[in-house]
């Protein structure tokens, strides 16, 4: 591969990275005493928390100096990181999985679930935004986003 190719394939990537401070932050959650009891309880050892630290001293290169090593190695931590979480449902052989949805996924719901829930809370905000009978505050509500 070329220079160039090489730095496309790195650019489409960008989205894995996540910002400095979120790395700096697992560290230090990592190498927290609480922390690290809990690791001996779950694994009956310690987490390597090494990673994280080079991921935030790659990312402030990347971030401040624009250094592609720093960059490369950040991409592939992510994906290592990535596929670690995602092993065990790689491994899963409980579970078939399907290749495309059931045919009738969008069907009508059975007519004893729409009358038990005509009258739940979804049901009537979604009357009230069909019908354009939802006020101005009910409509900010509505669109708000909340993080629990």
């Amino acid at each position: 591969m070329t220079q160039a190719n090489d730095n496309e394939s790195l650019s489409n990537k960008q989205f894995l990275i996540r910002p400095c401070e979120i790395y700096k932050d697992e560290f230090f959650e990592c190498e927290r005493p609480r922390a690290r009891v809990h690791q001996y309880f779950i694994k009956g050892d310690y987490k390597d928390c090494a990673s994280w630290k080079e991921d935030y001293e790659n990312c402030k290169l990347w971030m401040n100096y624009q250094n592609t090593n720093a960059y490369a190695a950040l991409i592939e931590s992510e994906k290592q990181r990535k596929l670690n979480r995602f092993q065990n449902h790689f491994r899963n052989r409980v579970w078939n999985k399907r290749s495309n949805a059931p045919e009738n996924w969008n069907s009508q719901l059975p007519l004893w679930w729409t009358e038990k829930n005509k009258n739940n809370y979804f049901s009537c905000k979604s009357r009230q935004i069909k019908n354009g009978s939802l006020n101005d505050i009910d409509l900010e509500i509505y669109n708000a986003c909340t993080i629990l």
